[in-house]
């Protein structure tokens, strides 16, 4: 959507259809917290819902809602949906406590809460009227939500509401037997090949050129072959990074990052090796003297300024082809995909990918890395600032 379309809320029954299709799901047993700029949504959160021990004494758990939501600079106010089956149904219900802590914080954020509800697979109520005659027990059906006029118009508009991160982290269909192995041996070979060329600069920028070509369209759908040699340069961890680093800032910061940290040899002069039918791209030449970010402030969100999303989803949508075939190789594409889940702000499907390279690759150092970050509610730097976030759409929604 472009940032000048307008949507209308007319009521509590279209805030909640808008969470699914900003989120990309529908959550359960999940706090989303939106912010407000004025009459206008902003950001959109979720947590899980906080345990019986966390709810006892809530304010932690409070304190880190509005630490969040403090990153939309110009929120002045917050709605809050509580997406659960369980301790609402008869007021007051388990989550009071978490609430009135919510209420506090945010207010003290200068993000006063204008609004909450409960939201369960059947039913959804306002978490703050008591009155049966116009909040009926045990609340008004959730279809209510679905038929709701701006999920109707997000319909229309292109948007859907997919699986869980869950099941939406697993691959949607798996390759046969015969077509797995192909690609495996053929990555073999490849990988052979590639890994006495690991000190090559040509190589190196044949290889950004390859993957370039790639993510500017001109090597997708990807065949078997190139599949095969994609895979095995996502290997070569240094390859790895410096493929991620290209998406988010460009060839010249790719090249500087292995420029400083060292990974070409003098006497590594084999000619380059690749698919002759995959194109070379566009490659930067690599002035020296040109400031770029390293590879860690990328990698954190922190720099640049605005990473290059359009080149992010294509490599999100080339990855998602490589963790087909599992192993190691696998395990790397599905870091990637993690990590852009996680610099979209995504964190539950993060958490999701990164487990799944986990699985593939048991002590897979950087799904390792990056799962810390995404367990201890890190943001990427990108998603906690307004103007520099991914937008899975842009609706200027009032």
């Amino acid at each position: 959507m472009k940032p000048s379309e307008h949507l209308t809320v007319r009521g509590p029954e279209d805030v909640l259809g808008f969470i699914p299709h900003s989120l990309g799901y529908w959550p359960s047993d999940s706090l989303v917290a939106m912010s407000m700029h004025g009459k206008r949504l902003g950001a959109t959160l979720r947590l899980d819902l906080p345990g019986p021990r966390n709810l006892a004494d809530p304010l932690e758990y409070a304190r880190r809602v509005r630490e969040y939501l403090s990153a939309d600079r110009d929120a002045d106010g917050a709605l809050l949906a509580l997406f659960t089956n369980h301790g609402w149904m008869e007021p007051p219900g388990i989550y009071q406590g978490l609430l009135a802590a919510l209420e506090t914080s945010l207010d003290a954020g200068g993000m006063t809460v204008r609004d909450a509800w409960y939201v369960g697979d059947d039913y959804w109520r306002s978490a703050s009227c008591d009155d049966r005659v116009c909040c009926p027990l045990p609340g008004l059906p959730v279809q209510v939500i679905k038929d709701s006029m701006l999920n109707a118009e997000m319909v229309y508009r292109g948007s859907c509401v997919g699986p869980s991160p869950e099941n939406g982290a697993r691959p949607a269909a798996a390759l046969s037997r015969a077509e797995r192995a192909g690609i495996l041996a053929a990555e073999d070979a490849w990988a052979a090949r590639l890994d006495t060329r690991r000190g090559s600069r040509e190589q190196f920028s044949s290889l950004l050129g390859r993957w370039d070509s790639v993510l500017t369209g001109e090597g997708v759908p990807l065949s078997a072959d190139h599949a095969a040699f994609l895979r095995a340069s996502l290997r070569v961890p240094a390859w790895r990074d410096a493929v991620f680093v290209m998406a988010a800032a460009g060839t010249q910061a790719a090249m500087a990052g292995a420029e400083a940290f060292g990974i070409f040899e003098a006497g590594c002069t084999l000619a380059p090796v690749g698919p002759a039918d995959l194109g070379h791209g566009a490659t930067d030449s690599f002035d020296s003297a040109c400031a770029v970010p390293g590879y860690g402030e990328i990698l954190l969100g922190l720099e640049p300024e605005m990473p290059a999303w359009d080149s992010l989803n294509s490599l999100d949508a080339v990855l998602e082809q490589l963790s087909d075939c599992g192993g190691a190789s696998g395990a790397a594409a599905l870091t990637g995909r993690g990590w852009i889940a996680w610099c979209r702000g995504r964190g539950s499907y993060a958490a999701a990918y990164l487990g799944r390279a986990l699985d593939e690759e048991p002590g897979y150092r950087l799904a390792e890395l990056m799962i810390e970050l995404v367990r201890r509610g890190t943001l990427c730097g990108w998603a906690a600032r307004k103007e520099a976030a991914w937008r899975r759409f842009e609706p200027d929604a009032a």
